[in-house]
């Protein structure tokens, strides 16, 4: 769709207006101007000379979008007004075209849950089955008002994911930075300095500089290692059974995986529990939740939820039988089955486990942070200690000559 660069003059303030807006042509630029009460003075059209490439627009970008969204039609602001609105004001330029792209087919007559399902890397299932039902139901505000509180916790989530996984990454990439330039660097400096001694070198001493020595004639093999198993490792990840396996292991992580699995279920819970409660059938509610659980083994047991729910069975009974998760979400969820509040419960429960995956985390950096310093203090005073040997034990010998 081609985009327009416009002035125009608001009839009942005479204030000039100058922005950017794609349309299928001038004239129909025009028409739309006219009934937000705005004369046109030009419509020219914008040549761009590259082509924005699409990217996933971030969840933060979202979150804000969908509060400020749910804001402008409680006060009732139009749609297409409130739409053009907000991609006037986008700095990202992918959701800007989106949105500009939005208010053209929502002008053309199409739905607010149809234009955006033509964006999915900007809208997922997630959010345009929930405007759907939204609209279906004349409860848009109200659906975009619990959406912007679900976006907005799953950026709590995701924050609080990367808060546990950066730290000890950061720390563990330093650690192997220091004793690398150590070893191929400073211990060569040392062991000229023994060679000339004509000592005996104490066992450590030995392992070390041996180390050192295979090391830096072997570190452009050990580079081109390190990157051939990384890309390896993407390309297994990017395969479903490499998925499957990988996500499997980061749930059974000593502390690091019951961590994860907490936020899992606190993700699981808000997804399911807030489709469920914007009239989403279970069944769609499930699939939906089971595509977004951003790990496959949740999303397999999701799925196979699914299908037992479909064959009659409730929905606590597969969760129960997968023992993936622990009792106190059975329970939860066999209660709110049977007293008919099943997404009130599920509600209850991501409140539950989003305060813990907090609590969770906050005691894991805690916990961290003076094994990583034991850990890299041991390494580094263990090498020095063994390149000092030789030296002590020299001036040990000096002083009894003397």
């Amino acid at each position: 769709m081609p985009t327009f660069q416009f002035k125009g003059r608001r009839l009942d303030t005479g204030q000039i207006i100058e922005g950017v807006r794609s349309a299928q042509n001038s004239q129909s630029l025009a028409a739309a101007l006219r009934t937000e009460k705005l004369m046109p003075i030009s419509i020219s059209e914008k040549k761009t000379g590259k082509k924005i490439k699409a990217q996933k627009v971030p969840a933060s970008d979202l979150a804000i979008f969908t509060k400020q969204f749910s804001v402008m039609l409680e006060a009732g602001l139009p749609l297409v007004q409130s739409l053009t609105i907000l991609a006037d004001q986008q700095e990202n330029p992918t959701f800007g075209a989106a949105l500009d792209d939005i208010r053209a087919d929502v002008e053309a007559g199409s739905t607010l849950a149809e234009a955006m399902r033509k964006h999915p890397k900007v809208f997922d299932s997630l959010y345009v089955n929930m405007i759907s039902a939204g609209e279906a139901g004349g409860i848009l505000d109200v659906i975009l008002q619990r959406l912007s509180v679900f976006v907005e916790k799953l950026v709590k989530l995701k924050r609080a994911l990367v808060s546990a996984s950066v730290y000890p990454g950061i720390v563990i990439t330093v650690a192997v930075g220091i004793v690398v330039c150590i070893m191929i660097f400073v211990i060569p400096t040392f062991a000229e300095l023994f060679a000339n001694m004509n000592a005996t070198l104490p066992l450590p001493t030995r392992l070390v500089m041996g180390l050192s020595d295979v090391m830096a004639s072997y570190i452009h093999y050990v580079v081109i290692l390190v990157v051939a198993l990384t890309i390896a490792g993407q390309r297994y990840y990017a395969t479903e059974g490499g998925r499957l396996t990988l996500d499997g292991w980061t749930l059974k992580i000593p502390i690091m995986g019951a961590v994860i699995k907490k936020i899992i279920i606190a993700r699981f819970s808000r997804t399911l529990g807030t489709l469920l409660s914007s009239g989403i059938a279970i069944l769609e509610a499930l699939d939906i939740t089971a595509r977004t659980a951003g790990n496959m083994v949740v999303q397999a047991v999701l799925l196979d939820a699914k299908e037992a729910v479909q064959e009659g069975k409730t929905l606590a009974e597969p969760i129960k039988a997968a023992g993936l998760f622990p009792p106190m979400v059975v329970q939860m969820i066999s209660v709110g089955e049977q007293t008919g509040e099943l997404d009130q419960m599920l509600q209850k429960m991501a409140d539950f486990y989003e305060e813990e995956a907090d609590t969770a985390i906050a005691d894991f950096l805690t916990l961290i942070e003076p094994v990583m310093i034991v850990f890299l203090g041991g390494i580094i005073g263990g090498i020095v200690i063994s390149m000092y040997l030789p030296i002590f034990s020299l001036i040990g010998k000096l002083a009894g000559g003397a």
